[in-house]
């Protein structure tokens, strides 16, 4: 597991913005959604191109706040990545940020019906939840998915954003996410990269400019003072 270190100047820019540590320390439950990011093969399992061998330590934590999230009445997206029509599409990526030999690999493990398009098998995925391809780093993107319209449908505003990789896919679907409106947090213990000085700095850079930051037991906290707020109202 990561170990987690928010710079104290992201922690301090934002007591003094805001006046308080957490914008979203008391979170709606029936209006939050769980997204899981690329929690598949490709990127978990041992000998894939891209693996990030933290992302299995991070299944546990994903799976028990996803559990406690459909409990309070929350709904649970797994995401993934596919790369069907996308060697066209994305084709400065695949074109010039790789080698020939490494974009092809990538592009063939994530087709659908591949291994590395597979969840990896310990998620605990539920029939009521959702599951959602993407074809770009952000979810959120323009042709990416259906993500916004779907939580849209569901009257969504919240979503806690957990999954691998913490400062590629994760933090772009994030930020995206803020810029559409949604209130966003990133779950720290529920992410996982490569290094530890990724993971913060990315965690870092979020927390101090597009949304929130907070633990698997944190988010629990904030969910229960949802569940309180709502009930007193």
């Amino acid at each position: 597991m990561h170990k987690i270190e928010i710079s104290k100047t992201a922690v301090e820019r934002v007591r003094t913005r805001l006046g308080r540590l957490h914008p979203f320390d008391t979170i709606d439950p029936g209006k939050t959604a769980l997204l899981v990011i690329d929690m598949q093969n490709y990127f978990v399992k041992q000998g894939h191109q891209s693996e990030t061998p933290l992302a299995r330590e991070i299944v546990p934590n994903i799976n028990r706040l996803a559990a406690e999230l459909r409990r309070r009445g929350g709904h649970v997206v797994w995401i993934r990545n596919g790369t069907n029509d996308t060697r066209e599409s994305w084709s400065n990526y695949h074109g010039c940020l790789q080698k020939p030999e490494r974009a092809e690999r990538r592009l063939k493990s994530m087709e659908i019906g591949a291994d590395g398009y597979e969840f990896w098998h310990l998620n605990d995925i539920r029939p009521e939840d959702a599951q959602i391809t993407k074809k770009r780093y952000s979810a959120f993107i323009q042709g990416s998915s259906s993500v916004e319209r779907h939580l849209r449908d569901r009257g969504i505003d919240t979503v806690l954003i957990t999954g691998t990789a913490t400062n590629v896919c994760c933090e772009s679907t994030a930020r995206d996410a803020m810029m559409l409106n949604f209130k966003v947090v990133m779950v720290a213990d529920g992410l996982a990269t490569n290094t530890d000085q990724e993971h913060n700095a990315s965690l870092s850079a979020f927390y101090g400019q597009f949304g929130d930051v907070q633990s698997v037991d944190e988010v629990i906290e904030s969910l229960a003072r949802g569940d309180k707020k709502k009930a007193a109202a």
